[in-house]
């Protein structure tokens, strides 16, 4: 649903303000360090209750305070009458309050499958060509978002995992047998989820990807678990008996979901082996856009409309050149379909080359926020 406005204060750098966002597309203009992206994290932490640049609530503060508070009302689309209203007060030392209407959230699940967000930062760029764990991440969140249920099993797998290196790692052997029974039912239910996400993204990310980069050839990305698909539950059951020796040895759980792996295949190779850094920069945006889409068709399915999750697109555009930043801007959703995008530029970008009349401009200094009149 599109952001109608939002109320900052206390929040990083950002003076307290009442910002009107009733556009499909808002431009943020300024110059390094004058809280473009600080202005991305508020709206990314009115979607999840959380941010995308550090897990502590207090780094969020503006300096000097205590507290801050964010609060944003949203559209079901631009023309619509219905309005939402989400709210996040943080104080030092306590327990963040969220709510949503009326209503106190106590888990943030509920936030992923009212109003999510997908934003596209730099440190996207280890999905692509960053380690195993950073691309299971992204993957997993891609799940949460399209089935709620899924961040249950994966914060179920996670506990038992925890449980079951503990035992290896005081050598209690005993306990192990129970655990390997929850640790292969979860992980059984991650792997098999992880293979539908698969299937989406083959259908979907080799197109994208060639319609910017022009490669001419398929790039794919191939889903390989730790344990074999075709595996029945007293398989792997087996397995973990047979490997336990092993485990125990290392102290700490050699298989399972935690394990597995993601990789881009072109032409039988992995890509991130070779590709250039631009190839993989570009790669790891077009994770996000399918990411995006992949949301919309979910919701399509789920309430017979589509709708997008919120773009936030923090100078990404900086990282392609001309011709591909054009491409990748077709990518994006049509602001027809009540989707919205917000962007930031340096005051030096071709940002005109990409505005329109219904595009809403918005310069920042020193966490100040003032409306331009006209393009």
């Amino acid at each position: 649903m599109p952001f109608e406005q939002v109320h900052i204060a206390s929040f990083r750098n950002i003076a307290e303000c009442d910002i009107p966002l009733g556009a499909s597309r808002v431009f943020l203009l300024g110059e390094n360090g004058q809280g473009k992206t600080n202005f991305l994290e508020a709206l990314y932490v009115l979607c999840y209750a959380s941010s995308f640049r550090t897990h502590a609530d207090r780094d969020l503060l503006m300096h000097g305070s205590d507290a801050f508070l964010l609060r944003a009302d949203w559209k079901d689309s631009f023309d619509a009458p219905f309005m939402d209203r989400m709210s996040l007060l943080y104080r030092a030392g306590e327990k963040k309050e969220v709510r949503l209407g009326d209503k106190i959230l106590t888990d943030r699940k509920e936030l992923v499958a009212h109003n999510p967000a997908v934003v596209f930062c730099h440190e996207d760029f280890g999905f692509a060509a960053g380690e195993p764990e950073e691309r299971r991440f992204f993957f997993d969140q891609c799940a949460g978002m399209l089935w709620n249920e899924y961040i249950d099993i994966l914060r179920s797998y996670k506990r038992v995992l925890k449980h079951r290196n503990a035992a290896l790692k005081s050598g209690e052997e005993e306990l192990l047998a129970s655990l390997d029974i929850q640790f292969t039912r979860f992980g059984m239910d991650l792997m098999q989820t992880r293979a539908r996400l698969a299937v989406l993204f083959h259908e979907h990310f080799p197109q994208f990807y060639d319609q910017v980069a022009r490669l001419g050839t398929r790039v794919n990305i191939d889903y390989r678990p730790s344990w074999s698909l075709d595996s029945t539950f007293d398989q792997i059951l087996a397995y973990l008996a047979e490997h336990r020796a092993r485990d125990l040895e290392l102290k700490t759980s050699l298989s399972g979901p935690h394990r597995d792996r993601w990789v881009f295949v072109h032409e039988e190779r992995n890509f991130a082996a070779y590709a250039s850094t631009g190839q993989l920069r570009l790669a790891s945006l077009v994770l996000r856009i399918v990411q995006a889409y992949l949301f919309a068709q979910a919701e399509e399915k789920r309430t017979g409309k589509r709708r997008y999750p919120l773009l936030l697109l923090d100078d990404v555009l900086l990282e392609l050149d001309g011709s591909k930043r054009k491409r990748f801007f077709e990518l994006l959703p049509d602001p027809s379909e009540s989707v919205q995008a917000v962007f930031t530029f340096l005051p030096e970008e071709p940002w005109r080359d990409y505005a329109d009349r219904s595009t809403m401009v918005l310069r920042v200094e020193h966490g100040r926020f003032t409306r331009e009149e006209s393009i």
